[in-house]
């Protein structure tokens, strides 16, 4: 009973210890060999159900893996609501294998190639996409705006960047 008693602290140290490593790789953390833990922007997008016309797009413009990449990536994420106001047919065209390019230049046109927190996103006036033109950055009130996108929820952490939620779809000009 004794060599148990002694133990005992030592498991229960061990376990804690094992459990904080673990929990540091979950949220994103480099655990020892430099890896990131946590679900990748794709993965993240897909769990969340309310993307389902987004991840589709980005599978149609072959931009998983791309997505799935080291980054960091800031992607600002319009819902399935956002493209549903779009005029109809219009998603329905833009995922046709010959528009292949004009999909891939409006779905790069929300990411910026950089990790940008909420805070960011507000203490900026502009910030370059992936596309290549500038996505105009503002605050009104206690609202984010992004183009003419209000941003509905913010830092939605992946692995490889992070996500922020708007309601409209942002077209490139």
């Amino acid at each position: 009973m004794s060599y148990f008693t002694s133990m005992a602290p030592r498991w229960v140290s061990a376990g804690l210890i094992g459990l904080m490593l673990t929990a540091g790789v979950a949220y994103g953390q480099e655990d020892e060999s430099g890896m990131q833990g946590g679900k990748d922007i794709v993965e993240t997008a897909k769990e969340a159900g309310q993307f389902e016309t987004l991840v589709s797009a980005i599978e149609a413009a072959d931009l998983v893996d791309t997505l799935k990449g080291e980054g960091p990536f800031t992607v600002f994420a319009p819902t399935d609501e956002a493209f549903s106001v779009l005029p109809d047919g219009a998603v329905d065209d833009l995922l046709r294998p010959e528009n292949k390019e004009k999909l891939q230049a409006v779905l790069t046109y929300h990411v910026v190639p950089e990790k940008l927190m909420a805070e960011d996103v507000m203490a900026q006036d502009s910030a370059a996409t992936v596309q290549g033109q500038e996505l105009e950055l503002s605050t009104d009130g206690h609202e984010v705006m992004v183009n003419d996108a209000t941003v509905i929820k913010g830092n939605i952490e992946a692995s490889n960047g992070i996500i922020h939620v708007i309601d409209g779809v942002l077209m490139p000009e």
